[in-house]
């Protein structure tokens, strides 16, 4: 059975402790509720963006919309004067063509009209069309605030962790430092295995890795043997320290 110095067995666990410390900060420092946070705000960012720019496409096409409209009605306003021109001068013009152009002034006069229907239409939509890009612009810019105070206080709560895992970490460095290299081999493999645990006490006849109670032979040969044998729970497999608890 390997051996090792039951002061380092003891010290393992002090190792162990602190694995688990920094385990646990490194997951609270990838779950972090304001980086969850700030994923969906930049989510609702993005989805925002591509609404402006829809918005933005559809005001300038309706600005289009509005100058072909606003372009018709000129053009037909434009005939309809040259034709009343010729008709209050009435020079040289027969009956029949001034019957003409009082034909075509009719047909003029309702084109312009619907034209002019055509145009305060287009440019009611494009009025709707700018306040919605409008509207779309301003929630742009509450939620680029609202990723600006996220990200700064994602960054101030992951600086705290980070300074937490810096400690731990130089206090695990200095625990480490000297202890058996087997035994610690041994525990880096196994705490691999299992989960970031690869030691345990034993108390009250319980591996406390696994918090299972050992069956009174394992326990009789565990408590037998010498106390620098490296003694493994036959449950789960993990270094078993005893002397560390009753």
């Amino acid at each position: 059975m390997p051996k090792a110095p039951v002061a380092d067995q003891l010290r393992l666990l002090t190792v162990q402790d602190l694995d688990t410390k920094l385990a646990q900060a490194r997951h609270r420092l990838v779950n972090l509720p304001a980086r969850q946070e700030l994923d969906e705000v930049t989510a609702e960012a993005a989805s925002l963006e591509e609404t402006r720019v829809e918005a933005a496409t559809a005001v300038t096409d309706l600005r289009r919309e509005v100058t072909k409209a606003e372009d018709d009605v000129v053009t037909v306003r434009a005939r309809a004067d040259r034709d009343n021109q010729r008709m209050l001068s009435g020079a040289g013009l027969a009956p029949k063509e001034l019957q003409a152009l009082q034909s075509e002034l009719e047909v003029l006069a309702k084109r312009q009209g619907d034209l002019e229907e055509i145009e305060l239409d287009a440019m009611q939509r494009l009025e709707d069309a700018e306040a919605e890009a409008t509207r779309v612009i301003m929630q742009i810019d509450a939620v680029a605030a609202k990723v600006a105070d996220i990200t700064a206080r994602l960054h101030d709560e992951a600086a705290d962790i980070d300074a937490e895992i810096v400690s731990l970490s130089a206090g695990r460095a200095n625990a480490a430092a000297g202890l058996d290299e087997g035994l610690l081999a041994l525990y880096e493999k196994l705490r691999v295995a299992h989960g970031g645990t690869g030691a345990a006490t034993l108390q009250h006849g319980a591996c406390q890795g696994c918090n299972m109670s050992l069956n009174p032979a394992d326990l009789a040969h565990i408590e037998a043997a010498p106390e620098d044998d490296i003694v493994r729970c036959e449950e789960c497999g993990r270094i078993l320290v005893r002397g560390a608890g009753s």
